[in-house]
C-alpha cells in the first residue's frame, strides 16, 4: 500500500494499484461497520430479552417507580444509590421521564454514547496514522467497545459509566479552548471523583487554564449539590469518604481497585488503610508521571488511559461498568519486533471481553490473579509496560518479521491463509500462552454447550456398540474385565488415562517451539484444525462412553462405581461434557503428538518412541470403558483431517526453509534444514 500510494499520478500502473487499495479498504470499512452494527443489535437485543425485574437493575434502584430518587429523604439512606450527590441532583429532575424511557430509549442512548466514544478515540490516535488505520480505526473501535464486559454492564445494569469517559474524551479531543475543555472534565470529575486525576495532567503539560477550569467547575457543581441536599452531601463527601463504602462489599470481584484488591487477599483495618493509602499514593505519582511523558510526546490518547488505569486502582471502589479506561491503553504500541507488537493490544482485548475464569486457570495457587486480573492490566499500564515513544525508531517502523518461501497447494484455486504463513523466527511466547489459555477455556465452553440429553446420549451408544458387533470389534467388556482382573495393569492404564493427555501436547509444542519454529506453527495449525472438527462432532453427534451405558457391564477404573438410578448422571457437568466420546480427543490428540514426532524427530528411535503413545493411549480409552474402539476411529479422522485442513491453506510442510526475500536473488543457494543449529534468532 505504501508502494502504492507514493507512485507517481501520471503512472498508471500506480493509479490502478491506488485504487484497488482503496476498494480493498472501503470493503474492509463496510464489513466492520456492519459488524458493528450487528453487535449493537446484539447487545439491545440482549438487554430487552431479559425480563423486566433482571435488566438495568441500577436504574430501575435509582429512577423506576420505586427507586431511591424519589424518596424525600435522603439518597443514602439506603446504599444502592452510589453515585455522587450532584449525580443525584441531576437525576432527580429526569425521574419522570426516565421512567417511560427504561428500556429502549436508555438502551439506544447509551448505544449512541457508545458510537460517540468510540469515534472520538478514533480521531485521537496520534499523528501521523496510515491511510488503512485512519480508515479502519473508528468501526474496529465501536466494536471493541461493544464487546467489552464494561459496556455490556453498563447496558445490562443501566448505568451511566459511560457518561464520564465520554466527557473527558471530548474535553481532550473534540471541543476548541481549554475552558471548554475544562467545564467537560469537571462536570466528569462532578460524576465520577477520580476523575480529578486529570487536573495534574492538563497542568503539567501546558494546559493549565483547562486544569483550573476542571477544579472550578467540580467545585461548583459539588457546591450547588450541597445547597440543594446539604445532608446527601454531608453523608458522601464525609461520612462514606468520597463514596467509600456505598453499594456492595468492598472485598466483591466486581471492585477491581487497590482497596479492593488488599481486602481480598485478607488484609483489614487499619493495616489495610494505611497501606491502600501509601500503594494509591505512589500509583498515583509514578503513573501520571507517565502521562505526562506520554502527552508530551505526542501520544495523549495514551496519556489518557494512563490516567484512567491510575483511577480504577486508587479509586476507593471500581466497579466493573467503571474498568474502560483500560481499554483504551490498547492504543500503546510495545515492542521493537513486529511479532511483538500485538501482544499488549490481543492482552488488553481479551482481559476487556473476557470473564477471568477464561483467562487464567481455576487453580487455587492463581486465584490472587484471577480475581484481581483488570486491576493488574490497569497497574501495568500505569507503572510497568514499556511503551515506545514516538521518538524510537521501532514505533513506526519495527523489526520485520521473517517467513519461510510459499510452498503453494495442488489446488491453485485454494487460497494460502496469510496468518498461517510460515515465519522463521519464534513466534512471541507471552502471546502463544495467552492464546493457547484463550482457545483451551473456549474450547471447555462449548465442549459444555454441546452435552445433550442422556436418552440421545446413550441411543448414540447402541447404534455405536450395534456397528461394532457387526464389525466384530466389540471387545470392550473383554479388555476392560481383563484389566480390572490384574490390578498393577489397571493403575497403569488409570495413571496414563489421566496424566498425559494434556501433558504431551504440549510439551511437544514446548520443545517445537524452542528448537524448530516453523514446525512449531504447522504443528499447532493442524492441532487446531482436528481441535475444531472435533467439538463439532461432539455437538452433532453426542455419545455415552461404554461406562455409562446401563447393562453393558463395564467397569469405570477411573471414576468409581456408577449410580445409572440417577436420571441426569453423565450430563453436563461443572468440569466436562461426559457425552463428548465421539470422536476421542484423548486418542486424537495422542495420535497427533506420534505422527508430529514421527515426522519430526531426527532419530528412528526417537520415531518409534513417539508412535508408542497413541498406541498406548488407544489401550488405556478402552481399558478404562472410557471410549468405544470407533471412538478412536474418530479421533484418527479428525487428526487426519486437520492435517489435510494445514495443507491445503498452508501448502505442504516445508522440508527446507528460505527466507522469502531470497528466492527470487539467489535461486540457486543451499538451503539450511528447519531446525538447524544456526536458525534465526528469535
Amino acid at each position: 500500500m505504501a508502494n502504492a500510494e507514493q507512485s507517481r499520478p501520471g503512472d498508471a500502473l500506480g493509479a490502478g494499484a491506488v485504487t484497488t487499495v482503496t476498494t480493498r479498504l472501503s470493503t474492509v470499512r463496510a464489513v466492520l461497520w456492519l459488524i458493528a452494527a450487528v453487535l449493537a443489535v446484539r447487545q439491545v437485543a440482549a438487554v430487552l430479552s431479559t425480563p423486566k425485574g433482571e435488566r438495568l437493575t441500577d436504574l430501575e434502584t435509582w429512577v423506576g417507580p420505586n427507586g431511591v430518587l424519589h424518596v424525600s429523604g435522603s439518597l443514602y439512606d439506603s446504599t444502592r444509590f452510589t453515585g455522587t450527590p450532584f449525580a443525584g441532583l441531576v437525576l432527580k429532575p429526569l425521574t419522570r421521564s426516565a421512567e417511560q424511557a427504561l428500556g429502549w430509549g436508555w438502551t439506544f442512548g447509551t448505544l449512541l454514547l457508545v458510537v460517540a466514544l468510540g469515534l472520538i478515540a478514533a480521531r485521537a490516535l496520534p499523528q501521523p496514522v496510515s491511510r488503512r488505520t485512519a480508515l479502519l480505526a473508528a468501526p474496529v473501535a465501536v466494536s471493541l467497545l461493544m464487546l467489552s464486559l464494561p459496556v455490556r454492564n453498563a447496558l445490562h445494569l443501566g448505568q451511566t459509566s459511560i457518561i464520564p469517559v465520554l466527557l473527558v474524551l471530548a474535553g481532550c479531543f473534540a471541543v476548541r479552548g481549554e475552558r471548554a475543555s475544562g467545564v467537560l472534565i469537571g462536570v466528569a470529575a462532578a460524576l465520577q471523583p477520580s476523575v480529578l486525576l486529570f487536573a495534574p495532567l492538563l497542568w503539567f503539560t501546558g494546559r493549565r487554564q483547562a486544569a483550573a477550569s476542571t477544579g472550578v467547575t467540580f467545585a461548583a457543581c459539588t457546591a450547588l449539590a450541597w445547597a440543594a441536599m446539604p445532608h446527601d452531601s454531608y453523608t458522601y463527601w464525609v461520612h462514606h469518604l468520597a463514596g467509600a463504602g456505598l453499594g456492595g462489599a468492598a472485598d466483591d470481584l466486581a471492585n477491581q481497585s487497590l482497596h479492593g484488591a488488599l481486602l481480598r487477599l485478607g488484609l483489614s483495618g487499619s493495616l489495610e488503610i494505611v497501606l491502600y493509602l501509601a500503594l494509591g499514593a505512589a500509583v498515583a505519582v509514578l503513573g501520571l508521571r507517565r502521562a505526562v511523558r506520554y502527552a508530551r510526546d505526542g501520544q495523549l490518547l495514551l496519556a489518557v488511559a494512563v490516567t484512567g488505569c491510575v483511577a480504577v486502582a486508587v479509586s476507593p471502589t471500581t466497579w466493573q461498568h467503571q474498568l474502560l479506561w483500560v481499554l483504551l491503553a490498547v492504543v500503546g504500541r510495545v515492542g521493537t519486533r513486529a511479532s511483538d507488537r500485538y501482544m499488549w493490544p490481543v492482552a488488553v482485548v481479551l482481559v476487556m471481553t473476557l470473564p477471568a475464569k477464561m483467562m487464567v486457570p481455576n487453580m487455587a495457587a492463581l486465584h490472587p490473579l484471577r480475581d484481581n486480573i483488570v486491576l493488574l492490566a490497569a497497574l501495568a499500564a500505569a507503572l510497568v509496560v514499556p511503551f515506545l515513544p514516538r521518538t524510537s525508531p521501532y514505533y513506526r517502523a519495527p523489526i520485520p518479521t521473517d517467513y519461510a518461501a510459499p510452498v503453494p497447494t495442488r489446488w491453485k484455486s485454494v487460497p494460502l491463509l496469510p496468518f498461517l504463513r510460515r515465519v522463521l523466527t519464534r513466534p512471541n511466547l507471552l502471546m502463544e500462552l495467552l492464546l493457547i489459555r484463550v482457545t483451551y477455556a473456549a474450547y471447555q465452553q462449548v465442549r459444555l454447550a454441546a452435552a445433550s440429553s442422556r436418552a440421545t446420549a446413550e441411543a448414540h451408544g447402541e447404534q455405536i456398540h450395534s456397528i461394532e458387533k457387526a464389525l466384530f470389534l466389540d471387545v470392550e467388556h473383554w479388555v476392560n474385565h481383563t484389566v480390572v482382573g490384574i490390578d498393577w495393569l489397571r493403575n497403569f492404564f488409570d495413571f496414563y488415562y489421566t496424566s498425559f493427555h494434556f501433558v504431551l501436547p504440549l510439551t511437544v509444542l514446548g520443545l517445537l517451539y524452542a528448537r524448530r519454529p516453523v514446525d512449531y506453527r504447522w504443528a499447532r495449525s493442524a492441532l487446531g484444525f482436528a481441535t475444531l472438527l472435533a467439538l463439532l462432532g461432539f455437538w452433532l453427534y453426542p455419545l455415552a462412553p461404554p461406562r455409562l451405558m446401563p447393562g453393558l457391564g463395564i467397569i469405570d477404573t477411573v471414576h468409581g462405581p456408577q449410580d445409572f438410578s440417577q436420571p441426569d448422571y453423565g450430563t453436563l457437568t461443572a468440569l466436562t461434557n461426559q457425552y463428548a466420546a465421539m470422536p476421542s480427543l484423548h486418542f486424537g490428540w495422542s495420535l497427533w503428538c506420534g505422527l508430529v514426532v514421527a515426522i519430526v524427530a531426527p532419530k528412528w528411535w526417537m520415531k518409534a518412541l513417539g508412535l508408542l503413545h497413541p498406541a498406548f493411549t488407544f489401550a488405556a480409552i478402552v481399558a478404562t470403558g472410557n471410549h468405544w474402539i470407533l471412538d478412536a476411529a474418530g479421533g484418527a479422522a479428525v487428526v487426519g483431517a486437520g492435517f489435510g485442513l494445514t495443507y491445503l491453506f498452508q501448502g505442504p510442510r516445508a522440508r527446507t526453509v528460505l527466507k522469502a526475500a531470497e528466492v527470487s536473488s539467489e535461486p540457486v543457494r543451499p538451503v539450511k534444514e528447519a531446525g538447524a543449529k544456526d536458525r534465526t534468532p528469535s
